[in-house]
C-alpha cells in the first residue's frame, strides 16, 4: 500500500498535464475518478510494487539521468540519419555484449531500455550481468562498450 499514494499522485499529475483542464470541476472530478479507477485496476492486477512504482529512486532519474539520455538519443539520431542518408548504405551491423553492473533488476532493465531507446541499438537479451546489443555501426557499439551509460544507471540506482 505504500506505493499507492505516489502512483496516484503520478497519475493525477500526468492527467492534468495531458488534459490541460484546470477550470471545469466536472472534468476534474472525472479525471480523479479515472485515476482512482486506474489505481484500483493496478491493485487488482497486483502490479503496484517497488518495480512498478520505484519511489526509492526519487527524482534522480529525472534530474541526473534524463538529460544525459536525451543528449545520447539526439546524438544517435544524427549518427543513424547520416548512415541512412549516405549515398552508399554503410551498415556495419554487429552484436556486442555490454556489462551491466547494476545491483537490482530494475537497474538492469533501465540500462537495457536506455540502450534500446538510443537509435541504432537494440537490447536483444539480458543475462545477470550482461546485455546482448545489436548495433547498426561500430560507432554505436563503441559508445555502448565504453560503459558510460552503465555507470550513470548504476549511479541513479544508488545501490553501488
Amino acid at each position: 500500500m505504500k506505493y499507492s499514494f505516489p502512483l496516484f499522485i503520478a497519475l493525477i499529475l500526468s492527467w492534468l498535464f495531458w488534459s490541460g483542464h484546470f477550470d471545469n470541476y466536472f472534468i476534474l472530478l472525472l479525471g480523479v475518478f479515472s485515476c482512482l479507477t486506474s489505481l484500483w485496476v493496478c491493485h487488482r492486477m497486483k502490479i503496484v510494487d517497488e518495480e512498478g512504482v520505484p519511489v526509492e529512486l526519487g527524482i534522480r532519474p529525472f534530474t541526473q539521468y534524463a538529460p544525459y539520455l536525451i543528449k545520447e538519443i539526439i546524438v544517435s539520431n544524427i549518427s543513424v540519419s547520416k548512415i541512412i542518408l549516405a549515398p552508399k548504405l554503410d551498415l556495419q551491423r554487429n552484436l556486442i555484449e555490454v556489462s551491466a553492473r547494476q545491483k537490482s533488476e530494475l537497474g538492469r532493465v533501465m540500462l537495457a531500455n536506455s540502450i534500446t531507446l538510443t537509435p541504432g541499438t537494440v537490447s536483444v537479451s539480458m543475462d545477470k550481468d550482461r546485455v546482448l546489443v545489436h548495433c547498426l555501426s561500430f560507432e554505436g557499439a563503441e559508445e555502448d562498450l565504453s560503459g558510460d551509460m552503465d555507470r550513470r544507471v548504476t549511479k541513479v540506482e544508488g545501490k553501488s
